[in-house]
């Protein structure tokens, strides 16, 4: 790629961050990467990501796009203790109380932590000329032309007395996180608010890491999602030191996941299948229960203002905030890279616009995923415009549990693979339309046709969990 301009920074140090530098290092000569925390230890996670501490997974979309920005990434990360795995048939998913039946997809999955993963990153581009990181400092606003054009940062280290700087840049990228200002900062350039699309979830979490028996679970991923009459999920995942993390997940206050080792493990009693739940209860705690908050789906639309000003861009959690139950974020940021790289190959002019309608365009189709997931349970608050397509959703599910066809393409379609229009293909249409006939058909008999009993431990015997994990937790 050839150059286009001499200075870019980049406005935060995460996942979005560092692969935002990653497609700017082929465009400019020089590329700063402006962090608030410092660089934690191995392993450890950063101050200003809570989120962090809690379960990530890349996507089988997300895992190709990382190997293509970082070639070899995906050896040295094995390499590293990081756990292989094959999608689709060493995961085990269970969504709206459907368990899916296993079924290739191809590829591997690449299983680590959050802080494992993105320390590699980190180190790649650590290593690469002309990429600088300027760590410890707060961001306190843009430097601009008017609103005709942003050129460059201030910055002021945190530390007593710290003075405020100003980097110069052709060009600014905000991947500081969905509380990032530039909305405020561009109103006060007298640019207009980009409009938000939000759909308020309240959701928990609580995580901890466990060291399991050896084959208590020959699952390498096993994820429970919630579901309308029981708005509760988990998923546990093997990661690097022979460790696995288990997230707990529920929707508002009276479904949020306890920290104290008692109630968290009667929570999980209560939401995980009997055999996980066996593995959880057999194994050894590592660390403390952390727990984190996620008020809402969050989408600004930058796209549709008339007026941005040049030299200035928003990627990641800053443009677009999804659940993470869903595991969307760090596919999405190395989606939104490979797209900002096509767009500076073809030069910096009206760079914003067409970034800003190109990302929308690969926004739309896990937006909507995310949104009508989260729209079908009935505490979350938003425009419910979904119905139709999640009652045929729904009933697809449960064709996945026994139809391998229909499972393989539903597993595509989550995994970003394949676009969402697949699943309503006419052969896909017409296997979920015979899984309905044969419910109006089928007789109801005792015992007759069950699936394996996949209820979480404390519901399979049809008894409250430990200690009741259905009462408010703390």
């Amino acid at each position: 790629m050839r150059r286009i301009g001499e200075h870019a920074v980049v406005l935060g140090g995460g996942m979005a961050g560092l692969l935002a530098a990653r497609a700017l290092a082929d465009a400019y000569e020089r590329v700063t990467v402006v962090e608030r925390d410092g660089s934690p230890p191995a392993g450890q996670a950063r101050k200003g990501v809570p989120q962090g501490r809690h379960l990530h997974l890349l996507l089988p979309r997300g895992q190709r796009v990382l190997e293509e920005l970082f070639p070899g990434l995906g050896d040295e990360l094995i390499a590293g203790g990081a756990v292989v795995a094959e999608p689709g048939l060493e995961h085990r998913f269970v969504v709206g109380g459907h368990p899916l039946r296993k079924a290739p997809i191809g590829g591997r999955a690449i299983q680590a932590s959050r802080p494992f993963l993105e320390g590699y990153v980190r180190e790649r581009l650590r290593s690469r000329p002309g990429v600088r990181f300027v760590e410890g400092c707060d961001v306190v606003g843009l430097m601009a032309i008017g609103s005709e054009r942003v050129t460059g940062a201030r910055i002021i280290g945190r530390v007593k007395g710290g003075v405020e700087e100003e980097l110069p840049a052709d060009l600014v990228v905000d991947a500081m996180g969905r509380g990032g200002r530039t909305s405020v900062w561009l109103e006060a350039l007298g640019v207009e608010r980009a409009a938000a699309d939000e759909v308020q979830i309240g959701m928990a979490y609580s995580s901890r890491y466990l060291r399991l028996p050896p084959d208590a679970l020959s699952d390498k991923v096993v994820a429970v999602g919630p579901r309308p009459d029981w708005p509760r999920g988990m998923a546990i995942l093997a990661v690097e030191g022979d460790r696995h993390l288990l997230t707990l997940a529920g929707v508002r206050h009276r479904n949020r996941p306890p920290t104290s080792p008692e109630g968290f493990l009667a929570y999980a009693a209560a939401t995980a299948p009997p055999d996980v739940f066996a593995a959880i209860q057999a194994a050894e705690p590592l660390g403390e229960i952390v727990a984190h908050r996620y008020p809402s789906d969050l989408r600004r639309r930058y796209e549709r203002l008339r007026h941005f000003p040049a030299g200035l861009l928003v990627m990641g959690d800053a443009l677009c905030s999804f659940d993470p139950i869903y595991a969307q974020g760090m596919t999405v940021a190395a989606l939104e890279a490979v797209i900002l790289s096509g767009c500076l190959a073809a030069g910096a002019d009206d760079l914003p616009r067409r970034f800003f309608r190109a990302a929308a365009k690969t926004l739309n189709p896990p937006w909507r995923l995310a949104v009508s997931a989260d729209l079908a349970l009935s505490e979350t608050k938003g425009p419910r415009t979904t119905r139709l397509f999640n009652a045929y959703v729904d009933r697809l599910q449960e064709t996945a549990e026994r139809d391998t066809a229909v499972s393989e393409q539903f597993l595509r379609v989550v995994g970003l693979l394949d676009p969402p229009s697949r699943l309503v293909r006419p052969s896909i249409v017409a296997r979920v339309a015979r899984t309905g006939l044969r419910r109006a058909a089928a007789p109801v008999t005792e015992g007759a046709g069950r699936t394996p009993d996949l209820r979480p431990a404390g519901q399979a015997t049809g008894r409250a969990a430990p200690n009741d994990a259905r009462a408010t937790p703390e």
